[in-house]
């Protein structure tokens, strides 16, 4: 076994150990929580690409602002 496979196991090793640490903590199956991740990184990634090109993401902000300006009920 050279060091590159065994640093890619290691580096295995390591997420499995962390998603199944996770999944106990917040007591969720592990098939959910890593499906749950794959939405949440979908859904971040849809949002930085909707904000504009330039390097000002003001109306992500703006987003923000005016969901927590609602007012609640």
């Amino acid at each position: 076994m050279n060091a590159l496979s065994r640093s890619a196991t290691l580096l295995t090793a390591g997420i499995n150990l962390a998603t199944w640490l996770l999944a106990r903590a917040v007591n969720m199956p592990e098939p959910l929580l890593q499906h749950t991740g794959v939405y949440v990184f979908a859904q971040v990634q849809a949002a930085e690409n909707r904000v504009d090109k330039s390097l000002c993401p003001m109306p992500l902000l703006r987003q923000i602002q005016s969901f927590f300006r609602r007012p609640l009920g």
